[in-house]
């Protein structure tokens, strides 16, 4: 019997939590730190000296020896630089441990060490990391000892926006001042603020690390470049919430163990759909924190996954012909007060605010759209996005069917008379109680579906930040919110100017809203009817960043600066080409060093074969045929191989990090495909005891 565990005693252990602020702080000190969290501000400079100090007292007290300012440049991970508690010893040689406010508050690391898209050249090295006073500092344990991390901003010299932390406050701030002022217009006088709460479910596979150790594709680059299909796959759905496996479970186990330490709230797990898939589902907090927690989860699976001799694969495509991961990004504004500002309550055809917020979000997704594209955008998603396992690439809304009556009879008629009902869903079983039904289905299909107080960001990436989509939707909607508080502010009649209002962003909108079967060919023709964006691959996102559009929105609201859009779209760029870059090389090394000597090597056997049979006088034919099969493929991955490293040295002699990029896009990465096939092929001729690398019934069935 394993021990009990209290998971109340150690949940936030190692989290620097208001109550543990509180406990340690002088009362005045606790009060400003915590109208500033609530209000903003700065923290003076004798309040962060105590603060500092307490919080390095209860971090040496649990262990810790240094700290560091913990950031999310846009690499897309977090990054940290260990500073010791300790000074210099004083006359009588003893060490002492000091923390300073100033220490808390600014850090500086080399800006020019990190992507910045040409806002930092390699001579202009200062930036600044700023602490984010919201998000709790909280120790991390592990083979290079405790350490005290304390969640900061990172900007540049001159002021620029260097992370994805930045941007996402900004936003945050930007749709509560704008939903305030539509909340005041229904009479709501007591929030000060309203706040975006993120929910996000992590999708990930995991291998056993031996195997992994075996695959060069997966060690750089996070996927198999390489794999023909197991004899079985997903076919049977077996595994999609099946029993959990020992192994996988103690691995689970030790992972919530971990999160609950870190103040996660780690509430779901699961087998996903693909074998040696699963699932983790925190519960909602603050976008800010979420984003930062998310981040914490990706690290720390990880982390576990290798003292259970397993790895922990994020890449949104790991293997072909099984379904990739995604991170379903719940999203969701309410006020301080307790208003989910997306809850429609028992009657939504007659919850004015409701209307007005859902009308305003339809305006922004369809407005925006292209931004919300590309805020889902990384190399790996590629695979996944439109693929029949994840949302297509055209963005839509699914309502579900009671709201999408509600808002056609708002279209049509100028209001909503009636709803429709759920209904009871009866068993027939006499023992099993009849159930309320929701009054409408879900739709896995959809990108941005409404789950029934929240919307749905079906389509971002496993391994992604989801800092960027979130600072994206917090823009998209306070831009809506700020145009429709303009209008109704100076209205003489509000009831019909809200009621006219409502009406015509969703006549206006309509078209963003689908509930069908986002995977058929038939929605992609509506789409294209509709005049809904198809943008499908990364790079030709990029360019949505730039556009008057979306320089107008981000200016507007403080949340980027122009100079700030060129700079992430040249990112993007840059790390898609950097990122089929590593993948051909691995390629190539592959190729040349593993598979094509391990044919040649089987080709030479075959041949022996051949000829020791004919000697004996027996009959050849299947070893000469074999012999043929596996020699033709042979020669043609020889010719794919050859033509694939043409191509890698032109794509790295492009210097334009546009053009660049499109020609990885369009010939570098064909000719990545045009490799993997005929190898895949040789995988299913060869004999196994001769292929090199562990196959895709190796790492996705024994672990």
């Amino acid at each position: 019997m394993s021990e009990a565990l209290n998971v109340e005693e150690i949940f936030a252990s190692k989290v620097f939590t208001l109550g543990k602020m509180k406990e340690r702080l002088p009362r005045s000190v606790y009060k400003e730190v915590k109208k500033i969290m609530e209000q903003g501000g700065e923290l003076s400079p004798a309040a962060a000296d105590v603060v500092a100090k307490a919080m390095k007292d209860w971090a040496v007290e649990n262990g810790a020896t240094h700290f560091t300012h913990w950031f999310q440049p846009l690499t897309g991970i977090t990054a940290e630089k260990h500073d010791a508690f300790v000074t210099h010893p004083d006359e009588e040689g003893r060490m002492l441990m000091e923390f300073s406010g100033k220490e808390l508050i600014k850090g500086e690391p080399d800006a020019s060490s990190f992507p910045s898209g040409g806002l930092r050249a390699t001579f202009e090295a200062r930036g600044y990391t700023v602490w984010d006073i919201t998000s709790p500092a909280f120790l991390k344990e592990d083979a290079v000892g405790v350490i005290l991390c304390i969640p900061t901003a990172f900007c540049s010299y001159t002021g620029e926006a260097l992370d994805k932390k930045t941007p996402l406050l900004r936003s945050m701030e930007a749709v509560s001042q704008q939903a305030l002022r539509i909340v005041r217009l229904f009479g709501n006088t007591e929030a000060t603020k309203v706040v975006a709460s993120v929910g996000p479910e992590q999708e990930y596979f995991l291998v056993d690390r031996a195997k992994y150790l075996q695959r060069e594709d997966l060690i750089f680059t996070g996927r198999t470049l390489f794999g023909a299909p197991a004899p079985k796959g997903q076919e049977l759905e077996d595994h999609y919430f099946g029993t959990i496996r020992e192994r996988i479970g103690s691995y689970m186990k030790d992972l919530n163990i971990e999160l609950w330490k870190l103040g996660v709230t780690a509430k779901t797990q699961h087998n996903e759909v693909a074998p040696a898939q699963h699932e983790l589902a925190p519960i909602y907090e603050t976008a800010n924190i979420a984003v930062d927690h998310n981040q914490l989860v990706m690290e720390t699976m990880k982390k576990v996954a290798g003292r259970h001799g397993l790895t922990c694969l994020l890449h949104e495509k790991p293997f072909a012909g099984v379904n990739g991961s995604g991170k379903h990004d719940n999203w969701s504004i309410g006020t301080d007060n307790g208003v989910n500002l997306l809850d429609p309550g028992d009657t939504p055809n007659e919850n004015v605010q409701f209307l007005l917020v859902l009308a305003c979000i339809m305006k922004a997704v369809d407005t925006h759209a292209d931004l919300l594209r590309q805020s889902a955008s990384d190399v790996g998603n590629d695979h996944r996005l439109g693929a029949n396992e994840a949302p297509p690439a055209i963005i839509s809304m699914f309502l579900g069917e009671q709201l999408e009556d509600v808002v056609k009879q708002l279209v049509e008629t100028g209001e909503a008379a009636h709803l429709l009902e759920g209904g009871k869903l009866e068993t027939g079983v006499s023992t099993l109680t009849d159930l309320e039904k929701d009054a409408t289905d879900r739709n896995r299909t959809s990108p941005f579906a409404f789950t029934g107080n929240k919307f749905e960001f079906r389509m971002v990436g496993s391994a992604d930040s989801i800092g960027s989509p979130n600072t994206i939707l917090n823009a998209i909607v306070a831009e809506a919110f700020c145009e429709a508080a303009d209008l109704l502010e100076k209205a003489e009649d509000f009831e019909l100017a809200v009621h006219d209002l409502i009406k015509e962003y969703m006549t206006k909108h309509l078209r963003i809203v689908f509930n069908g079967d986002g995977y058929s060919d038939e929605w992609v023709k509506e789409a294209e009817r509709r005049g809904l964006p198809n943008i499908k691959s990364m790079v030709e996102a990029a360019a949505t960043l730039t556009t008057d559009k979306a320089v107008k929105l981000f200016e507007k609201f403080g949340i980027f600066t122009k100079v700030e859009l060129e700079s992430r779209e040249e990112v993007t760029y840059e790390t898609y080409s950097k990122s089929i870059n590593i993948e051909a090389l691995t390629m190539i090394d592959m190729a040349k060093k593993q598979i094509l000597p391990a044919v040649i090597k089987y080709t030479k056997s075959l041949a022996d074969t051949v000829i020791a049979v004919k000697e004996a006088g027996a009959d050849t034919s299947v070893q000469t045929e074999l012999l043929g099969q596996v020699s033709a493929k042979l020669a043609q991955a020889k010719a794919a191989l050859v033509k694939l490293e043409k191509v890698e040295k032109e794509a790295a002699a492009i210097s334009n990090a546009k053009e660049q990029a499109f020609f990885y896009k369009d010939v570098v990465f064909t000719a990545m495909g045009e490799l993997r096939a005929p190898v895949d092929e040789l995988e299913m001729l060869v004999d196994k005891d001769v292929w090199p690398i562990p196959t895709y019934g190796d790492l996705i069935f024994e672990v």
